[in-house]
């Protein structure tokens, strides 16, 4: 059997607060709170656990939800991986967005890393009140441009598995501003 996806349904995240994490989503990124669900019992595993269970809609489709869950350990985030390398990208219409938001963002209070060139985008990055690490991204690419990247990767990943240091194929990618 070959499972045919159809997408993403949801993407799940822990919050401290489930109130405060909806009217962050709300205020910054615009977000619309589809739903919540909320149980004292987990229905996949039984386990007598109550949980808040929001859902946010990001947009085309996509819904991006999250769990209080109240009487688990305080939350953390994995110590042993960059602040940088786990987080949630969204993809804003254009470079004019992608500057209002961060205007916007930095007018209320957030540290805002960015715009930050990757060669096909440009993007900021910040904070939720959760400590999760977002980024808007507005695409800059050409259709050439992601053909080649596409062409590449395989010999790009088979070169960092047998060297662990990072592959030119596409160097040209941050090589310009």
């Amino acid at each position: 059997m070959t499972v045919e996806l159809q997408g993403i349904h949801h993407v799940a995240y822990r919050c401290r607060d489930a109130k405060e994490t909806v009217e962050f989503y709300q205020k910054f990124l615009n977000m619309d709170f589809v739903l919540a669900i909320a149980e004292d019992e987990v229905p996949s595993t039984k386990e007598p656990d109550p949980y808040m269970h929001i859902f946010l809609d990001a947009g085309g489709g996509n819904i991006l939800a999250f769990f209080e869950i109240p009487n688990s350990p305080e939350m953390g985030r994995d110590e042993n991986t960059p602040n940088w390398v786990q987080h949630i990208a969204f993809e804003v219409k254009d470079l004019d967005t992608l500057m209002e938001a961060k205007e916007f963002a930095e007018a209320n209070g957030l540290d805002v890393v960015g715009p930050t060139n990757h060669g096909i985008f440009k993007s900021i990055y910040f904070f939720d009140p959760n400590g999760h690490r977002l980024e808007l991204a507005a695409n800059t690419r050409t259709v050439e441009q992601m053909e080649e990247l596409h062409n590449v990767a395989p010999a790009m990943l088979e070169e960092w598995n047998r060297t662990k240091k990072a592959p030119r194929h596409a160097a040209w990618l941050h090589e310009k501003d």
